[in-house]
């Protein structure tokens, strides 16, 4: 179910979602100062590729993750959080599109605040 999964995610807005995080990942890392949060960015693109069989993992906050989320959430975390919760809402019309909801949600959170969480496959 996973590799299905991941295969209509892909096909039917991950490609497009990751995308949007990748050319994020790239303007953060125009400047020495930005350039962790561009990395997270990619992690995150690739992330949004395929997150059928993956879960998020809370790490240790710190300050300097509590002032990066907050910074991010300001340049470009509130839009990538819309794009997915606008995704969860067309997926969640039909019965069959709700596990893709529930993914779509998942990824809304991780847009929203991507510092101090990691991201595992499930077993």
């Amino acid at each position: 179910m996973t590799l299905l999964g991941n295969i209509i995610w892909f096909i039917f807005g991950g490609l497009i979602e990751s995308i949007f995080w990748f050319i994020a990942g790239l303007l953060s890392s125009i400047t020495i100062i930005g350039i962790p949060i561009g990395k997270q960015c990619f992690k995150m693109a690739k992330m949004q590729i395929a997150p059928f069989g993956k879960e998020i993992v809370e790490k240790n906050n710190s300050a300097i993750g509590l002032v990066a989320n907050i910074i991010w959430i300001i340049v470009f975390g509130w839009e990538l959080a819309l794009a997915n919760l606008i995704s969860a809402l067309i997926f969640a019309v039909t019965i069959i599109g709700i596990p893709f909801a529930k993914q779509s949600l998942k990824l809304a959170y991780l847009s929203l605040m991507p510092f101090g969480k990691d991201i595992r496959k499930t077993n």
